[in-house]
C-alpha cells in the first residue's frame, strides 16, 4: 500500500536527518522555553528543509494550478477529495462514539457520492447535512486518553505531534485512494489531492506573521486542541464554556 511505502520513506529520511541534527545539537547549547516543543532544534532543521522544498516546488506548482484552472473546476476537485475524507470521518466518529455526527457524515458521503456526482457537487449541504470539522485517528487517540507527546515536524508532511504522527498510518489505510489497484491512477489521484490541498492553503499564507516556525507551530497546536475539544473552549476566569 502507498501509505506503508510513504511512511517507510519518511522514517528513513527522518532517521538520517534527525541523526545529523542531533550531532549538531551536541556541539551547541540550545535553550528553548516552549514545553510542547522540546526538540525545537531538530524541528527547525526539518522545517527549513520543508520550507525550501515548498518555496521552490510545491508553491509554484500550486500557483500555476490556480492560474490555469477555472474556479469551478478547483471547487469540484476540492469537493471530491473532501468527500473521500468522509470515510475517515465516519470511522473515527464511531470510534469516538459520536453517533449523531457519524450519521451526518455517512449521509454526506452517500448523497455526495451519488447525487453529487462522486463528490464534485456538495448536494448534502443543501439538504442540511453540514460539513463537519473532520475527524482523524489522532483525535480518536486523544479521546481515548493517549497523551499528545512532543511537537514534531515531519519531513514533507509538516507539523505534527508524536501522537498524531503515529496515527498517520491508520488514516492512510482509511483513505479509499490507497485501495486503487491501478498504480498510475492511484499516484495521479494522490498527487491531485496534495496539489488541491496546497492550492487551498495559498490564501491562508497572508495570515502568517512574525517568525514562521513559531507561528505555524502555535497555530497547529491550537487548532488540534480546538478539534479534539470539538470547538469547546473553557474560560480560565469564570469556568464557563463557549462553543465557537
Amino acid at each position: 500500500m502507498q501509505g506503508k511505502t510513504l511512511l517507510a520513506l519518511i522514517l528513513s529520511f527522518s532517521t538520517v536527518l534527525f541523526s545529523a541534527v542531533g550531532s549538531a545539537q551536541d556541539e551547541r547549547d540550545f535553550t528553548y522555553d516552549h514545553p510542547e516543543d522540546p526538540w525545537q532544534g531538530m524541528n527547525e532543521a526539518v522545517f527549513g528543509f520543508n520550507d525550501s522544498l515548498d518555496s521552490f516546488f510545491f508553491k509554484p506548482v500550486a500557483k500555476g494550478y490556480k492560474y490555469i484552472t477555472p474556479d469551478l473546476v478547483q471547487i469540484g476537485v476540492s469537493n471530491v477529495f473532501s468527500n473521500l475524507l468522509e470515510v475517515r470521518n465516519v470511522l473515527n466518529d464511531m470510534l469516538q462514539w459520536k453517533w449523531g455526527q457519524a450519521t451526518n457524515d455517512t449521509g454526506r458521503l452517500l448523497v455526495n457520492s451519488t447525487v453529487g456526482l462522486a463528490g464534485v457537487l456538495d448536494v448534502a449541504e443543501s439538504l442540511g447535512l453540514e460539513h463537519s470539522e473532520g475527524e482523524d485517528f489522532g483525535q480518536t487517540l486523544a479521546v481515548w486518553g493517549v497523551g499528545q507527546g512532543p511537537y514534531i515536524v515531519l519531513p514533507l508532511l509538516g507539523p505534527s505531534t508524536l501522537r498524531d504522527g503515529l496515527a498517520l498510518p491508520v488514516d492512510w489505510q482509511a483513505g479509499p485512494v490507497g485501495y486503487i489497484d491501478h498504480v498510475p491512477t492511484r499516484n495521479t489521484a494522490t498527487g491531485m489531492g496534495l496539489l488541491s490541498t496546497r492550492a487551498d492553503l495559498l490564501k491562508a499564507e497572508a495570515f502568517v506573521s512574525g517568525d514562521r516556525y513559531t507561528f505555524l507551530r502555535d497555530a497547529y497546536l491550537q487548532r488540534r486542541s480546538y478539534l479534539i475539544a470539538d470547538g469547546i473552549v473553557e474560560d480560565d476566569f469564570g469556568g464557563d464554556e463557549y462553543d465557537y
